[in-house]
């Protein structure tokens, strides 16, 4: 009598496709395929600002020195915008390579056992300064155009010295669908590529309509692009 194998190939065939849709390592899904970031004018730039004091976090997070991961703020509702500062001699690279870090990738993950939701923003080159901040409202760099986003709460997330577009204006990043569609973090947009400056803004829906803790950290994948984290908690 023939061995019947079909059960035990089915159960192979499960297993390989469960390991083929893990999230990253750091926490944030890979992209799919979808429209590069839209750039800006050119890139003019100066001589980097001088180091700033680097808000310290406010929270310990247990798993913060495994692996290149560590957290930069910890847990909290920022009152004033919360900044992480990385010294950056520009140009990074000589001409004719990138003068900025380049934003190659935005990503999204969602927690719900560790109860936060997360977008990443991924750099070829060194990690900019950045800063992340509730506003009323998220506005364009340059012209102050209001940007629109879902939800009832906005974050501005803002990195410098940094870019979205190569030497010919071309989109340099691979983005997910602006509706990110988690419980409290509904979306998020460009907000501006101009003169070194780069922002976006998160729209957020805090179950109480107040305003969420937010957690800031860094990463380096495997590939060697640095990774800044915007994590949000899902109530």
């Amino acid at each position: 009598m023939t061995p019947q194998r079909v059960p035990l190939l089915a159960g192979l065939v499960v297993l390989l496709a469960a390991a083929c849709t893990s999230t990253g390592h750091d926490g944030a899904n890979p992209a799919p395929p979808a429209t590069s970031a839209t750039a800006a004018s050119p890139v003019t730039t100066a001589a980097a600002s001088p180091p700033a004091a680097t808000t310290p976090p406010t929270a310990t997070d247990p798993s913060a020195t495994a692996g290149s991961w560590r957290v930069t703020w910890g847990w909290a509702v920022p009152g004033s915008p919360a900044r992480v500062t990385h010294p950056v001699r520009v140009p990074v690279t000589p001409a004719p390579g990138e003068p900025l870090p380049v934003l190659v990738s935005v990503q999204t993950g969602d927690h719900p056992a560790e109860g936060f939701s997360r977008i990443t923003f991924a750099f070829r080159g060194p990690t900019p300064s950045y800063q992340v901040g509730y506003v009323p409202q998220v506005v364009t760099e340059g012209r102050g155009a209001p940007v629109t986003l879902p939800g009832t709460a906005y974050l501005s997330v803002r990195f410098e010295p940094a870019q979205a577009h190569d030497a010919r204006g071309g989109g340099t990043a691979d983005v997910p669908p602006a509706a990110i569609g988690y419980p409290t973090l509904l979306g998020w947009a460009a907000a501006g590529d101009f003169e070194g400056h780069l922002s976006f803004g998160l729209g957020l829906r805090p179950p109480d309509g107040g305003r969420l803790p937010v957690r800031l950290s860094e990463s380096t994948r495997p590939d060697g692009t640095h990774v800044v984290s915007v994590d949000v908690r899902r109530a």
